[in-house]
């Protein structure tokens, strides 16, 4: 199994954020203007002005174990190698049937040394499963991408699934609202609910890419799973780049609308992102908090992504294994073959 995410910087310096943002930006499938117009932006003045902005951003939220996506990234990936161990062993098959490699679309560790990892481990065949929820093109089919690219100059190209979607799969719904209820138990209920999706520029969804309706789709069923009304939750976008209009509603704009009508405490959570990393621990829990008290609004809370929740590494290997099906096989044993390669070599010896 190939676990895929989108990527951290190497450190929160200006230099690795050039390197990173420059991977990233450079990448079609994520800034859809002619080559010719974006990369003089891109190298003129983009990259060497938003570096030093970033990483500020990154320093705010940067923990002793390095970046928070890329530790619990690794962590999910350790738990769910142990989960398939497990599920292997009651089905006798072997523990170590089915390695887990975790691949960043940019920066490390790369798509290609995960790649060559399963490689290594002679992995003949491979289920890429890219960790969004939703898919989009900039996110899931640049994945698609990252793995298609690196096999390009493969001699021996494994046999290949690729899960375009979850947004809508019941166990990684039930685990969300696990999640939501976890925190909710701890601190009571809100009276209003945010669940903040990444923005994407609106003509990607006219273009026909399905994010804008996956997203709905899961907030309509997480919403219904934790027994809220329509007046108890709405959905919005983040992470809104430039002019162009983007999906809507923007986060921003509803954290000063519901900081201006004085509606209480609110929480924010992010389904769409299935680790906490930039976008959540300082987006949405620093700046769209300052938005919301700037406007009149009090109690602000951030609830966390599902990070390691046992709820979320359950669903994460039902799926898995539900993609599986039909490759998780015991090895033919090795002396066994050896003997009956041996023998077939005497008959044709003697005949």
């Amino acid at each position: 199994m190939l676990l895929v995410n989108l990527g951290t910087p190497d450190a929160p310096t200006p230099r690795a954020l050039r390197r990173y943002l420059g991977e990233f930006l450079s990448d079609p499938r994520v800034v859809e203007i002619p080559r010719v117009v974006w990369k003089p932006l891109l190298h003129g003045v983009i990259l060497n002005l938003r570096p030093a902005q970033s990483a500020k951003r990154y320093a705010a939220i940067w923990g002793k174990d390095g970046s928070p996506l890329l530790v619990h990234s690794l962590r999910q990936r350790t738990l769910l190698l142990g989960y398939l161990g497990q599920r292997l062993k009651r089905a006798g098959l072997p523990a170590d049937l089915c390695p887990v490699e975790l691949g960043m679309r940019y920066g490390s560790p790369s798509v290609g040394a995960a790649l060559d990892s399963l490689a290594a481990a002679q992995c003949e065949k491979i289920l890429v499963l890219p960790l969004y929820p939703q898919y989009a093109a900039s996110t899931t089919a640049s994945a698609f991408d990252a793995v298609a690219a690196h096999l390009a100059h493969v001699r021996r190209v494994p046999a290949l699934r690729f899960v375009d979607t979850f947004h809508a799969d019941p166990g990684y719904i039930k685990a969300l609202a696990r999640n939501v209820n976890d925190d909710w138990m701890k601190h009571g209920r809100p009276d209003r609910l945010v669940l903040s999706f990444h923005g994407l520029p609106r003509r990607t969804l006219d273009a026909g890419d399905p994010y804008h309706c996956f997203c709905q789709v899961t907030a309509r069923l997480l919403a219904r799973e934790l027994g809220l009304e329509a007046k108890q939750w709405i959905l919005s976008f983040q992470s809104r780049f430039g002019r162009a209009r983007w999906l809507t509603p923007y986060t921003a704009d509803v954290l000063r609308q519901l900081g201006a009508e004085k509606v209480g405490r609110i929480d924010v959570f992010c389904p769409g992102f299935v680790a906490d990393c930039l976008e959540t621990l300082e987006e949405i829990a620093v700046e769209g908090q300052a938005l919301y008290r700037a406007a009149g609004g009090a109690a602000f809370r951030v609830i966390p992504c599902l990070n390691e929740h046992p709820a979320w590494i359950a669903a994460l290997a039902d799926i898995a294994f539900r993609n599986l099906a039909g490759w998780l096989e015991a090895p033919p044993d090795i002396d066994a073959r050896q003997q009956t390669q041996a023998r077939a070599r005497a008959l044709g010896a003697k005949a």
